[in-house]
């Protein structure tokens, strides 16, 4: 881990924020993830809602339980642009929880496999960024799908996807970490391959996940399928090795990640 950046994380070693980049949708915000937030004891002060103008704010201010969170941040129209604000607009070394502004829950892979909710979030996250530190290694990430059959009892640090719904990670202002507006429905996946080629992993939480509804209105709002194949053909020829296209039964283009890629 170079110097710098570990005598920065010392200094940040008890605190995490969460940033929550959000578009047109107050009512979601309202009603899932702060509530969410605040039910896993996170502290308000922690939170921060980044929207996309004067005027979001303005709305979002009006909706949201001023109780809920601690700050409204005019940022940057655009999840790319707007993950990319976030980073900027905090220090180096800061730990922050990026999360959707849709997320009903977190959950947990208990050890007879059944699902349950997670209900202290704050212990959660600072156990994720303690782990993250153990393996010098900057990204976390949960299950990318809600269903038991699949994930495990075990916490992962290979080439994974680690998706953008929820996510944390050890701030750094380096530009060889921001995804390409090639890659936008994508971008997390190509966040997921930036940190693994810069730091050797990411890490991934098998057993927890979360539970939302992908694809609701607001957010990107504009053509989906187009998006994710601008993004497919980018990461292939960006990453080859690494990147690989693959297919929905309904032909939707997407992305498969060579876990031991050869670099």
């Amino acid at each position: 881990m170079p110097k710098k950046i570990k005598k920065t994380i010392q200094k940040y070693k008890s605190d995490y924020v969460v940033a929550i980049p959000t578009y047109k949708r107050y009512n979601e915000i309202t009603t899932k993830t702060l509530p969410t937030l605040k039910k896993g004891k996170v502290d308000k002060k922690r939170i921060y809602v980044f929207v996309a103008s004067k005027t979001e704010e303005k709305l979002y201010k009006e909706k949201m339980d001023p109780n809920t969170y601690h700050k409204i941040v005019v940022g940057k129209k655009g999840l790319v642009p707007q993950r990319r604000y976030i980073s900027q607009y905090f220090p180096s070394g800061k730990k922050i929880v990026s999360m959707d502004d849709d997320v009903q829950n977190m959950i947990q892979l208990k050890r007879d496999d059944s699902l349950k909710i997670i209900n202290n979030l704050d212990t959660f996250f600072k156990k994720a960024f303690r782990t993250l530190e153990k393996r010098d290694l900057y990204l976390w990430g949960v299950y990318p799908v809600k269903n038991n059959l699949f994930m495990k009892h075990k916490v992962t640090d290979d080439l994974r996807f680690v998706i953008g719904v929820v996510h944390g990670y050890i701030n750094r202002h380096s530009k060889d970490l921001y995804p390409s507006m090639k890659s936008v429905s994508k971008e997390d996946i190509e966040q997921s391959i930036l940190f693994y080629l810069k730091d050797g992993g990411v890490l991934r939480f098998n057993d927890i996940t979360f539970t939302t509804k992908f694809n609701a209105p607001g957010g990107l709002g504009v053509d989906r399928f187009q998006m994710n194949k601008t993004a497919q053909e980018y990461l292939v020829k960006k990453y080859p090795g690494i990147a690989k296209a693959k297919f929905r039964g309904d032909g939707t283009p997407e992305i498969t990640l060579n876990r031991n890629p050869d670099i």
